[in-house]
């Protein structure tokens, strides 16, 4: 590397500064000559511009600014409240994003195929003209998943609650004191439970 390379001294060195024309104006304080030194906002509806005092009328002027000056208490209680999502436009829950569609008119959200229900115990999409039970969308079951649905005596379109209700039901038809303490069906409960276990790791039930 050159050290006395022109580019070395741009990137290492921090370029002198000029004095700014700017800094050099007067005060806009009338009647005032002193050098404007000292930045101040213009108010409301004029953002980003700004009045140039000395460092006395700069404190006097902020002394007595006021943003809201002008508002009633209802418009400043709303410029407060939209502060808090950066005056960004909010949506209820569940209302942005829905349009009609989906099997026999029903109203899907965010274009979601819908393959099983779900409830909705806390009315999130009651405001959405959902009704208290919606559907949510499935992921694919893969192939071992499908094995274990089928030890439960289930198919792939099986809800967490009907994988429950068959284990249980498994587990006592094959448990040995079932059968007088008989271990014959022993294997077929083993089977049962790994399947359950399986099913229950990839959050099916």
């Amino acid at each position: 590397m050159k050290l006395d390379s022109k580019y070395f001294d741009r990137i290492r060195i921090r370029p002198k500064r000029t004095m700014d024309d700017a800094s050099l104006r007067s005060c806009e304080w009338p009647g005032c000559t002193g050098k404007g030194c000292y930045l101040a906002p213009k108010g409301r509806g004029r953002e980003g511009e700004y009045y140039r005092f000395c460092l006395e009328h700069v404190r006097q002027y902020n002394k007595n600014y006021n943003y809201f000056n002008g508002m009633s208490d209802a418009e400043v209680y709303a410029f407060q409240k939209a502060s808090v999502t950066g005056h960004r436009p909010t949506w209820a829950t569940g209302v942005r994003g829905l349009n009609d569609g989906g099997p026999g008119g029903q109203r899907t959200a965010r274009g979601f195929r819908f393959d099983f229900d779900q409830a909705d115990p806390f009315s999130l999409f009651k405001d959405a003209g959902l009704s208290g039970d919606i559907r949510v969308e499935r992921r694919p079951i893969r192939n071992a998943e499908r094995k274990c649905l089928r030890t439960l005596n289930l198919d792939e379109t099986a809800s967490a609650e009907e994988i429950k209700a068959s284990y249980k039901a498994l587990v006592k038809l094959h448990h040995p004191d079932r059968h007088g303490g008989d271990r014959s069906s022993e294997e077929k409960l083993r089977e049962v439970i790994k399947a359950y276990q399986y099913l229950k790791q990839a959050g099916l039930c």
